[in-house]
């Protein structure tokens, strides 16, 4: 693990990477008054790591609060071969690179934001705030420190080897019915996984359309009450091995091919698919995880490390791009009031 104690050598890279980014707009604006000289060594009040919709909206509140905040983008987000987002109040059906477009033209009035392409590689303490160090988008070393970091850095889902699944991931296999069941209502459906997992999400998804089928992929682990509840719904059940999905050109899936040659035509897949960190630098730090590997927070957005914040998919509950901005905004709101706090002492 790498550590930039040299606040010097700290300094420095900022002032090449981010210190001469802010809009011109503001050149003329008068200076912010002067923090504690406890934190003035600081050269961010919060590094966001992660540009999605729960990094962005952190970074409009804590923009709109005059904190000096960093965003660092490492890359495109999770939904990103998805055609459309869903569900998000004045933006339904718009494209994931777009709401993302919206999002970063939003917080150009704001002075003391900057969003940059850096990959974060590793994060360490420094006094009492944090050292972080990565890659920039044209490949070199950044290093810059903050007295809180907020991860928005998302998940991975971990999809079956089965050929056509990745192709075919965000169009025609599907992940959520509140993002896409609409689009493929009233239409053949199928509805990938075994045990407990398979049996709520057909049933789930049976209330988009009355035509579904759960193919298991080999034995189901079916209990006999999970198969008489999908058989109260008319869901079909098929514990054939498949081999391949077989999909257009678009990415819209056509058929599911089972080994032994037999064809099902379907409009859509939904599975609900293992997971994993994108970012590994919660465990890095030791921040807890949950059983199924989110990122633990409190009420306040907090990890278990002190210091350090998480919001959007990377914490645990349902996701959705609107509810990671409302976590992101949630997460904003508690960093401020913490930092007012230790700025503000009784």
């Amino acid at each position: 693990m790498s550590t930039h104690s040299d606040s010097a050598a700290i300094q420095e890279s900022v002032a090449l990477e981010t210190g001469s980014r802010l809009p011109e707009a503001h050149a003329g604006r008068a200076p912010r008054p002067r923090r504690a000289s406890t934190y003035a060594g600081f050269d961010f009040d919060v590094m966001v790591v992660g540009a999605g919709s729960a990094g962005l909206a952190a970074a409009l509140t804590l923009g709109r609060c005059r904190r000096r905040v960093l965003v660092c983008d490492g890359g495109p987000p999770r939904n990103e071969t998805s055609p459309a987002v869903h569900g998000f109040l004045s933006r339904d059906g718009i494209r994931p690179a777009e709401l993302l477009r919206l999002g970063r033209e939003q917080l150009a009035p704001y002075d003391t934001v900057q969003l940059r392409e850096i990959k974060i590689k590793d994060i360490t303490r420094q006094g009492q705030g944090f050292a972080l160090v990565g890659d920039t988008g044209g490949g070199r070393e950044f290093a810059a420190t903050a007295r809180k970091v907020l991860l928005a850095t998302g998940v991975a889902d971990l999809l079956p080897p089965l050929p056509g699944m990745r192709e075919l991931w965000g169009r025609g296999v599907l992940h959520c019915p509140y993002c896409h069941g609409w689009e493929v209502r009233d239409q053949p459906l199928a509805v990938y996984g075994r045990g407990r997992t398979v049996t709520g999400l057909a049933l789930l998804v049976s209330r988009w359309s009355r035509d579904v089928l759960v193919v298991t992929d080999g034995p189901g682990h079916l209990t006999q009450h999970a198969r008489l509840r999908l058989r109260r719904e008319g869901i079909q059940v098929n514990e054939g091995k498949l081999s391949r999905l077989i999909g257009s050109a678009s990415g819209d899936l056509k058929c599911l091919e089972f080994e032994d040659g037999t064809q099902l035509s379907r409009a859509a897949l939904f599975l609900h698919a293992p997971q994993q960190q994108r970012s590994e630098l919660a465990q890095v730090l030791g921040a807890q995880l949950t059983s199924k590997g989110a990122v633990r927070v409190d009420s306040k957005c907090e990890t278990t490390v002190p210091g350090l914040y998480a919001a959007g998919d990377t914490t645990p509950g349902t996701q959705q791009a609107l509810l990671a901005a409302a976590e992101g905004n949630k997460a904003a709101i508690c960093l401020n009031e913490v930092l007012t706090r230790e700025e503000c002492p009784r």
